[in-house]
């Protein structure tokens, strides 16, 4: 199973917990409405904190494969280039 696919289960989770605690509270209808969306919010900040992160890791890993491939691409037009000795 991918790590994007625990996280997201994870985070699932932690919210649903945090929902059915908040509903059980012992408060007035509106506080209660108040923390929820609190609540929500705060775990869609810790998403798109965790998103932003797999992107940025993501670039990095594409930019050192970009370069890994430029430079394979470089060696391979240098050898092609190279004059070839027959060995008649």
């Amino acid at each position: 199973m991918s790590s994007g696919k625990i996280l997201l289960g994870v985070l699932a989770g932690v919210a649903a917990g945090a929902l059915i605690g908040i509903l059980f509270a012992p408060d007035k209808g509106s506080e209660t409405r108040k923390k929820i969306v609190e609540k929500g919010e705060d775990y869609v900040d810790d998403i798109k904190e965790k998103v932003g992160g797999l992107i940025d890791d993501l670039g990095k890993k594409m930019d050192g494969v970009k370069s890994k491939v430029d430079e394979m691409a470089a060696g391979a037009k240098k050898k092609a280039e190279e004059p070839k000795v027959s060995t008649n």
